[in-house]
């Protein structure tokens, strides 16, 4: 189900790291530096590379050597490393819970009868796919595009997002307040690109994956359609195809200006006559709706005009398919190996699919965030990790403060406004201070996927019951076993679950050094993103606002078009090249995260809590490996080709060796001179925050 849709606006994820030390005048009592290990593990290195020339192999060539890529993953790191710990984690509780005879309605309930549905493939197998029969007869039935309105309304209730989705977001011109959100939605692929540009390998497997879904779903027998479900799986293609030329580019999107289009409810329904959209706020939303932010108009004008072209029988085809490619990963085998076959095969060149427990796992956790997440920081969120990763988050501050007010290019008036944000940044660590309730939630013992409807309906309600009410600002967009971080600009706020502030990325025998480089770039990173092209465009309330001076901005600009170019020179498979364009926001926060969590390492020198030499290596030197051991991974050139065109950050082998040569803390430590490959010319590199 795409329950995950409604967060999407608003969110700034690291897929990263965090950690607790000290510094500054913020410094806790510690155990002297000296009795620390110095944090860097050797046999992760490959000294047969210069770290001049090639920084990434040097600091993680052995780790990659010493980890082979598992026949589960396109991409195994040390980011997955701690995922697997925490899924074991989930597993022995969930299972534990699970085995246990629960009272009726409990959480604990609700938990242990989801999982075990799940694990039950004797029955997930007999239903076949008895699941979705229903909903797929109620699209079969339509004959018009006048019960258009009346069946999107019943799939978006139910977390299908086909040709829109809708969510509640703070307003963009009033942070305090939740307003409806309209975006475009519904493509298979979901990149546009992947249309307009078709890799003839994708489009097949694409296409053969549906023709062999809608074969399995009945889907053809409901339409008088059996024997050609290869026809189906072409009309949707040309829908999709369609669609994909009305989208709005993933650029564009990512500008909080363009992307601010409130309107009256009743100048939105002029957008999109074929679809009733008074009515469908009336009956999605709890609360009567006065505005709307459309994102962006254009999209929905030109799908009221591909709506009224389309024959009724290729829009009940696309619809179907919506149905049937979220469900699939969760109904019979037949359904699984055949999503799996394209999705994990042939669009990111996995060769096997997860176990089962892990999925099922990987579900119950998403769609019980908080039920799971209280239990799980109950067993194991240490209370001192809290305590001590705000310590260093202040530190954090205290050295992104100082390097604002250092600024050569920026004014003082710009200056003042920036500070004033970073100080009223709110921090979140660890977990939410008050639950939220699911006593409204009924999870049976009937079927595993009517349970995840269960479950994505009741979020969804839980979301949309949110539009116009005040925002919470105590609300979390993650779960504390989630492994990641983020920033939110509506709220600014930087945010560390639970599940991150553990091995392997922060080590508390470790020297400062070593934390500073992994988890303190991590915080500065997350901070940096309330500054980047899109947060710079909220002020320290949350609201779209430019309080930059004409001639700051366009110094911005300047300074980050360096970052555009260098990126998009990099070439990430033969004839394949990074975009700096889409990637520049996460770089920025890398360029910013490193230089803050470098000043912050220099004033715990000062403090003494920093030993200067260890295993070969002065403090300098362990910051940057560490940095570097953070994105270790394998990778196969599939995942390198999907996340490239996907992903708004940088593979992981170029945010070190992308990054780097932009830092000059770097290019010291390591005495990186002219000619090395790693050397970058000080007027060439990207000098921002």
């Amino acid at each position: 189900m795409n329950y995950k849709s409604i967060f999407k606006m608003g969110t700034f994820l690291f897929a990263s790291c965090l950690i607790v030390s000290g510094c500054h005048n913020k410094q806790k009592e510690e155990t002297p530096s000296k009795e620390l290990a110095s944090g860097i593990v050797l046999d992760n290195l490959d000294t047969t590379v210069s770290p001049k020339d090639d920084f990434y192999q040097f600091a993680c060539g052995g780790w990659v050597k010493n980890h082979p890529l598992p026949a589960e993953y396109s991409r195994y790191g040390s980011f997955d490393q701690l995922g697997e710990s925490t899924e074991k984690q989930l597993n022995k509780l969930i299972t534990d819970i699970a085995q246990q005879s629960n009272d009726a309605g409990s959480i604990a309930q609700k938990i242990g009868d989801f999982y075990n549905c799940g694990m039950d493939t004797q029955t997930i197998n007999e239903q076949g796919d008895q699941p979705i029969r229903p909903v797929l007869q109620k699209i079969a039935d339509v004959k018009s595009n006048k019960e258009l309105t009346d069946l999107l309304i019943e799939l978006h209730s139910e977390g299908y997002y086909p040709f829109f989705d809708i969510f509640g977001e703070a307003s963009p011109n009033n942070s305090a307040l939740t307003i409806a959100w309209l975006s475009q939605n519904g493509l298979g692929l979901g990149e546009r690109d992947y249309y307009l540009s078709p890799d003839p390998k994708i489009k097949a497997g694409y296409l053969e994956m549906m023709e062999k879904t809608f074969e399995l779903s009945n889907y053809g027998e409901m339409t008088n359609n059996v024997g050609k479900e290869k026809a189906l799986a072409n009309k949707v293609w040309n829908l999709e195809t369609a669609l994909a030329k009305i989208f709005i580019d993933k650029n564009e999107l990512r500008d909080p200006v363009k992307t601010n289009n409130v309107l009256a409810i009743d100048d939105a329904a002029k957008l999109m006559t074929v679809v009733d959209l008074k009515k469908y706020m009336e009956q999605m939303v709890p609360n009567k709706v006065e505005e709307v932010n459309v994102v962006l108009s254009s999209y929905f004008t030109a799908l009221n005009k591909l709506l009224a072209t389309q024959d009724i029988n290729t829009i009940k085809a696309y619809l179907a398919w919506n149905v049937i490619n979220e469900a699939a990963p969760y109904l019979s085998d037949d359904f699984v190996d055949a999503n799996f076959g394209f999705y994990g095969k042939v669009l990111s060149g996995k060769e096997e699919n997860r176990e089962r427990w892990k999925r099922v796992i990987n579900t119950v956790s998403s769609l019980l965030g908080e039920p799971v997440g209280q239990l799980y920081v109950e067993k194991y969120f240490p209370s001192e990790a809290k305590e001590r990763m705000l310590t260093l988050v202040d530190n954090l501050k205290i050295a992104l403060g100082e390097r604002i007010a250092n600024l050569d290019w920026m004014s003082p008036a710009t200056k003042d406004k920036a500070k004033e944000k970073l100080d009223a940044m709110i921090v979140k660590i660890g977990y939410p201070e008050k639950w939220r309730d699911y006593s409204g939630l009924q999870i049976q013992s009937d079927s595993y996927y009517a349970n995840i409807v269960r479950a994505t309906r009741f979020e969804i309600q839980y979301q949309l019951s949110k539009i116009g009410k005040p925002v919470d600002p105590t609300e979390w967009l993650m779960s504390p076993q989630t492994v990641n971080a983020y920033y939110n600009p509506t709220t600014n706020e930087i945010c560390f679950p639970a599940a991150i502030l553990q091995p392997p990325f922060f080590d508390m025998n470790a020297d400062d050094a070593v934390n500073y480089g992994a988890i303190g770039v991590v915080i500065g990173h997350e901070m940096t993103h309330g500054f980047d092209d899109q947060g710079r465009q909220y002020d320290k309330m949350g609201n779209v606002n430019d309080w930059w001076t004409e001639e700051d901005s366009k110094k911005f600009t300047e300074r980050t078009q360096v970052l555009v170019d260098h990126f998009n020179k990099i070439e990430v498979l033969p004839g394949t090249f990074a975009n700096g364009r889409f990637t520049l926001g996460e770089n920025i926060a890398d360029n910013g995260g490193l230089n803050t969590s470098f000043v912050a390492l220099q004033h715990a020198k000062t403090q003494g809590t920093v030993q200067e030499n260890m295993d070969g290596f002065t403090a300098n030197q362990r910051f940057f490996i560490a940095y570097a051991g953070v994105w270790a991974n394998n990778i196969r050139d599939e995942e390198i080709a999907r996340r490239t065109m996907t992903d708004p950050h940088s593979l992981g082998k170029w945010r070190v060796n992308g990054t780097l040569p932009h830092i000059d803390g770097f290019i010291e430590a390591f005495d990186i001179q002219p000619g090395d490959k790693m050397y970058l010319a000080p007027e060439q590199r990207a000098r921002i925050w």
